[in-house]
Parts: structure tokens; sequence; C-alpha cells
């Protein structure tokens, strides 16, 4: 069967001051690979409170403050996922959620694992082109808006 609607949700680039350090999963379940948080938006749900929801489900830390981008984009899922799901693939919104570093909890369904690194660490081990697009965003932004001086390891 071919599905063509896509799952609508939200990339998350969490990240703790000073710094900053970005946070990324390891994950295990349909695909091997680092990654965000990320996932899709409830019926009727407001998409800041899908933010803060994965944000939390992902890895038990609780969002100090959440940025919207203006930047979408979409994939699509293996064969297996598609019919899983019952959706071609997913669409997101990219946001960036600041986070105060401390023990991650991770989903242990989809995820074994996980790196708080620095913005020139963390794009080495990214392995998809939105994944480094999203990363590279983020970090122009919180380099531009004042938090340059705390900043290591960017370019």
């Amino acid at each position: 069967m071919t599905y063509n609607k896509f799952r609508k949700g939200v990339f998350v680039v969490v990240y703790a001051l000073p710094g900053p350090e970005y946070l990324l999963l390891h994950r295990k379940w349909h695909w091997r690979g680092w990654e965000f948080p990320k996932g899709g938006t409830r019926a009727r749900e407001k998409i800041e409170n899908t933010v803060k929801r994965e944000v939390k489900e992902e890895t038990g830390l609780g969002a100090v403050s959440i940025i919207p981008f203006n930047e979408h984009g979409s994939f699509i899922y293996d064969k297996r996922t598609q019919h899983e799901r019952k959706v071609k693939g997913f669409s997101y919104r990219l946001f960036a959620a600041e986070v105060k570093k401390g023990k991650v909890k991770i989903s242990k369904k989809e995820h074994d694992k996980y790196k708080w690194l620095p913005y020139s660490k963390a794009t080495r081990v990214l392995k998809w082109p939105n994944q480094k697009k999203s990363l590279k965003t983020v970090n122009k932004f919180l380099k531009t808006c004042g938090h340059s001086k705390r900043f290591k390891n960017t370019p």
C-alpha cells in the first residue's frame, strides 16, 4: 500500500549553557544513529506543548525556554515504518529548547544512550543533512543573540 500523508511534528535541538552543549540521543528503534528529540503533534495539541512533551518524554528534562524557527523539513520513512504508522513520512518544524544540564533519562524504547557535545563534535556525529542543517541554524542563532561570549568550540 502507498501512503501519501506525512506525520506532522517537531525537531528539537536541545542545548545547555554555558557552552552551549547539545544533547544527542542514540536511536535504536527503526534505525540506528544519533538524533535530536523529535515527535508528532497530537490532535488539538499546541505545537509548543509538543516541544515540551517530547523533550520531557525523550530526555526527562524540562525546557527552560523554547525558541521557534521558521525552518521546516521532511523525510520519508522506510517501508516498515510507513506500514506501521500508515503515513509516508514525517514533516517537522524546527525548535530549540534550553535545558539545565542534569541527569538525562532516555526513552529506553527508542534510545540506548546519549551525549552532550559542543557544536564542532555534534555536527560530525550527526548523519543526516536535515539534522546538520538544524544544528547549524540553532548554533548560528545562539551565537548572534548574545550568547557568543559563553561559546566554546564553535565555528
